[in-house]
């Protein structure tokens, strides 16, 4: 299938891009490399740089590349930040996608697979978190996800858009040819794994009370190449089917201190941990149950161990000391 990925270059976005090339589909990767990396696409992927929110731009790749899908993952994604500035997740998740959806409308582009994400739960009445909970964001960065998911509703009622949704946490490990590298990082695995390295201080815990084995947030760590996985196995089923939301999870919840003591098994390192107050719309425990995906599309994660995400993501880094020499985020507790 010919394909468009928005976000492309980006760490979610530039996995998919392989697992697509690796399944035999066509792609071409759409990104304003404002939180991607061009060197994380692979050499015989084209990189069209533009903003999904601008529509002349979009409808352009769009009428000349005339793919038979796109996968969207170009967004703003750090939930702490969207409780400062909200404005920002709705104008880039938001607003942007719906110009995307136009445009993809007005090209006659008819399949459609959302990185969308499991915070639209917002803090869950039970656990594992079924498709059908009642969707609750307690973040303007899951709102901002919701209205979107909102938006392909009526987009597929009214103008026939067949579309898959994906829910998820925090992807994370490495497929051995691109990792994490946000600027500023604030995902906890490769926060700590850069304080084990020595680039940081400190990992900060925020919050040691919440109601949990532990006190610390407990949430589902899911391998990358597992989430590609999911989003060519969805892209291919919109073939005979023509809506499809799914969450995807490891099916296993791992607290703050479940992972820091997982890096310090990977890496023999020492890590110096503060323990801070809770910040604002964090839930509890997220964690997903993806048995839809799994008996619908035969969907199953091949990393599901924590020690082994935490691995991947530990023999990357220090694979590339280069990427890190000045790193992201650096002496930040």
């Amino acid at each position: 299938m010919k394909t468009l990925v928005t976000g492309g270059a980006g760490f979610i976005g530039a996995t998919t891009v392989q697992a697509l090339l690796d399944a035999g589909h066509e792609v071409l990767v759409f990104d304003n490399l404002s939180k991607g990396y061009a060197d994380a696409i692979p050499s015989q992927v084209t990189l069209v740089r533009g903003d999904v929110g601008h529509r002349e731009q979009i409808e352009s790749v769009l009428r000349d590349y005339r793919p038979e899908a796109v996968l969207h993952f170009a967004a703003s994604i750090e939930a702490g930040e969207s409780m400062k500035v909200p404005e920002k997740y709705f104008r880039n998740n938001s607003a942007a996608t719906l110009t995307l959806l136009e445009a993809m409308l007005a090209a006659g582009v008819g399949k459609f697979i959302f990185s969308s994400t499991a915070a639209l739960y917002g803090e869950p009445k039970r656990i594992p978190i079924q498709e059908h909970d009642e969707l609750r964001p307690t973040n303007a960065y899951g709102e901002s996800k919701l209205l979107v998911e909102r938006m392909l509703a009526w987009f597929h009622r009214i103008h026939g858009l067949r579309y898959a949704s994906l829910r998820y946490f925090n992807a994370s490990g490495s497929n051995g040819r691109s990792g994490e590298r946000h600027d500023p990082e604030s995902h906890l695995i490769p926060i700590v794994l850069q304080a084990a390295y020595g680039l940081r201080d400190s990992v900060s815990i925020f919050g040691t009370d919440y109601p949990t084995k532990d006190g610390t947030c407990i949430r589902d760590y899911i391998h990358v190449s597992d989430l590609a996985d999911a989003h060519v196995l969805a892209l291919e089923a919109l073939e005979q089917r023509d809506k499809l939301i799914y969450n995807l999870g490891a099916g296993a919840g791992f607290s703050v201190r479940e992972v820091i003591d997982s890096a310090k098994r990977v890496t023999r390192k020492a890590i110096k941990v503060l323990e801070m107050s809770r910040r604002p719309g964090d839930p509890a425990v997220l964690v997903a149950s993806s048995e839809c995906i799994r008996k619908e599309l035969k969907w199953s994660p091949k990393y599901p161990g924590l020690d082994e995400i935490v691995a991947s993501a530990w023999e990357w880094m220090q694979a590339h000391p280069q990427l890190y020499a000045e790193p992201v985020g650096a002496r930040r507790s």
